[in-house]
């Protein structure tokens, strides 16, 4: 069976060199192989998104500027897991209902996403939302968030974009072509409760 395997080698020696309002880099020293190495390291605190499906088939995308990209992205709901001790599912609810103004009555794990493991130690889960509606009040919202659109968009034709090369998002990337992947061969998304140990959180 083609797997991941979790197994973090311990860290011998370690330095702050930034710190940041969202991560940090730290230089750390490890063995591999009898080999000693050094890497500089983004501790990330993880974040969550969410493929919100409805029942025409649509997937919600937000159209955002991202300074570091350099443009403006189509992208899922998605947000931080920055809150000490938050579950994951939760933070994705919020995320959704901030960026949104959306709630959804059924929840499944769809992905785990590690989109840089040579240099983050960022991991992102993905939810597939169902059964959703509107809340009956809108969000302020502020900064990049502030002028945001949103758009229900075919699942088809988020897919078709992927393919083409017009999207650039690795979280909506990974998340569409998943799901796209899932109701072709009929498989079902994961438990919403699926184990989440990949995130350095919630390791065992």
């Amino acid at each position: 069976m083609l797997e991941d395997a979790l197994g973090r080698q311990p860290v011998l020696a370690g330095e702050q060199l930034f710190s940041g309002r969202i991560w940090d880099v730290e230089r750390q020293e490890f063995e591999l192989g009898g080999e000693r190495i050094v890497r500089e390291v983004i501790v990330h605190p993880g974040a969550v998104a969410v493929a919100a499906l409805n029942e025409l088939g649509e997937v919600m995308l937000v159209h955002q500027y991202r300074h570091p990209a350099g443009g403006t992205l189509w992208e899922l709901p998605a947000g931080l897991l920055d809150v000490d001790g938050e579950d994951p599912l939760v933070a994705a609810q919020r995320e959704l209902a901030e960026e949104t103004d959306l709630e959804a009555g059924s929840w499944r794990t769809l992905v785990d996403l590690s989109p840089s493991g040579g240099g983050s130690t960022e991991i992102i889960r993905v939810y597939l939302a169902t059964d959703v509606r509107e809340l009956p009040e809108q969000h302020a919202r502020v900064h990049e968030e502030a002028a945001m659109e949103r758009r229900w968009v075919p699942l088809e034709e988020v897919v078709e974009a992927a393919l083409a090369m017009r999207l650039h998002n690795a979280t909506l990337l990974s998340a569409v072509l998943a799901l796209h992947a899932m109701r072709a061969r009929g498989a079902e998304p994961h438990a919403v409760d699926a184990p989440f140990d990949w995130h350095p959180a919630h390791r065992p």
